[in-house]
């Protein structure tokens, strides 16, 4: 095995891995939704293969594709979704991972068309502000991801709510993206109940920022040499 074929192993492990924690998070049902990762240093991503269920979800039956969503490697036909994150991986060179899911507040959201404001420091450290609507765009073709790209372009969120549609997220990672599509959900949640009480109370502009940057580059672990 060369170190192209391990790397790709190692990604479809993780990938797969990563579909149970949809399922552990109660993001997804059935067959719906996806996780992909970007192959470093080629123009390749794996991705959950389309209708199969996530009890029967191996590393092998994860597949390879180009970043045009055509078929490299694998017995199954790629998710349904591939054709957006083709998108997102050909416009945004520095995401590695990306989350599509049908998550039922965060999708509520979107079925309004209403972007979730940031009224909780979750999400001031998390997506640095209130999590944006895209527009309306049929499965597919290059729709959605382009409106994933277009939307999310010079804004901080990593997650999307893509109108009537349900959430896409991004990371450097798969597991960033992922993290990103469950902190999505909770806040979705939490804010909605917020309203359920009254009007929540928006954090100020200039402590988003400082929570943001606090989240970011201070939060954590940090390795010493």
């Amino acid at each position: 095995m060369n170190e192209e074929e391990r790397v790709i192993k190692e990604l479809r492990e993780t990938v797969c891995r990563l579909h149970a924690e949809l399922v552990r998070g109660e993001l997804v049902v059935w067959t719906a939704g996806n996780v992909s990762g970007r192959v470093p240093g080629r123009d390749l991503f794996v991705i959950k293969p389309s209708g199969v269920s996530y009890d029967d979800l191996t590393p092998e039956s994860i597949v390879v594709c180009d970043l045009d969503g055509d078929l490299v490697e694998g017995d199954l036909a790629p998710s349904s979704d591939t054709a957006a994150h083709a998108y997102v991986y050909r416009h945004m060179p520095e995401v590695g991972g990306v989350v599509h899911t049908h998550s039922t507040y965060a999708s509520a959201w979107a079925a309004r068309g209403e972007p979730i404001p940031c009224v909780l420091t979750a999400m001031a450290d998390e997506f640095g502000g209130e999590i944006p609507v895209g527009p309306f765009a049929l499965i597919g073709g290059d729709d959605i991801g382009k409106g994933i790209v277009s939307t999310l372009a010079g804004h901080r969120s990593p997650a999307v709510l893509m109108r009537n549609h349900g959430v896409f997220t991004i990371g450097k990672s798969s597991e960033a993206a992922v993290k990103a599509a469950v902190m999505c959900e909770d806040v979705a949640r939490t804010v909605h109940v917020a309203r359920q009480l009254g009007e929540p109370v928006p954090i100020a502009p200039g402590d988003v920022d400082r929570l943001y940057d606090r989240y970011q580059n201070v939060y954590g672990q940090r390795s010493h040499g």
